[in-house]
């Protein structure tokens, strides 16, 4: 007779509960084993993106520094505004400490989200955002390593949107995922995981 869901999910975090243990007072806990459902580190992550300003960028870019990043797209309708603006409200109520965070928009429609287009979303919301695009390949690439999925879906006459993972993906300085605010979580909690990146 198996464990079910339920049983599993409870071994699953009693092993994390174990892992993060072994570290001392103060100190960070080491990188969690590998999951299907986990981001890499991004040191060991391996992409090659194009910010919006025309700037290379890759994984090892964004080392040495928290990294806030999400995917999603300029044409979507609701999720992706609402969580940039968001976003924009944290990095307000966070001061000057906001300076020392990286934070990147990852599009999951390069074929519609030109650096130029993401240039032009992006400081709506706030000009410390990073608008990334890339090729289709080296997106996928990167999804993969967030462990984020999309998809496009046709809406008719020639037309799609993009269904994705919503959520803000949190890094350490040290690249290596610390947690993730989920879209439908309580936005009390949004901040004090973004503090703790911070140090």
């Amino acid at each position: 007779m198996g464990l079910g869901a339920a049983g599993a999910l409870t071994l699953y975090m009693l092993g994390l509960g174990a892992w993060r243990s072994r570290s001392k007072p103060g100190e960070a806990p080491p990188e969690a084993p590998d999951s299907p459902h986990r981001p890499i580190a991004l040191s060991r992550m391996d992409w090659r993106l194009t910010d919006h300003r025309g700037r290379a960028v890759r994984p090892a870019d964004w080392l040495g520094r928290p990294v806030m990043a999400l995917f999603g797209f300029t044409w979507c309708p609701d999720v992706c505004p609402t969580t940039l603006l968001d976003v924009a409200a944290w990095l307000e109520e966070l001061g000057p400490a906001a300076e020392r965070l990286t934070v990147a928009l990852i599009t999951v429609d390069p074929e519609r989200d030109t650096p130029e287009v993401l240039a032009e979303y992006v400081e709506m919301f706030d000009a410390r955002i990073l608008g990334v695009t890339g090729e289709p390949a080296q997106i996928a690439r990167a999804a993969a390593d967030f462990r984020a999925r999309y998809a496009k879906i046709p809406t008719g006459e020639g037309e799609y949107t993009m269904d994705h993972t919503a959520g803000v993906f949190l890094f350490r300085a040290d690249g290596r995922f610390a947690s993730l605010i989920d879209f439908h979580e309580d936005r009390q909690f949004a901040l004090p995981k973004i503090r703790r990146i911070l140090g």
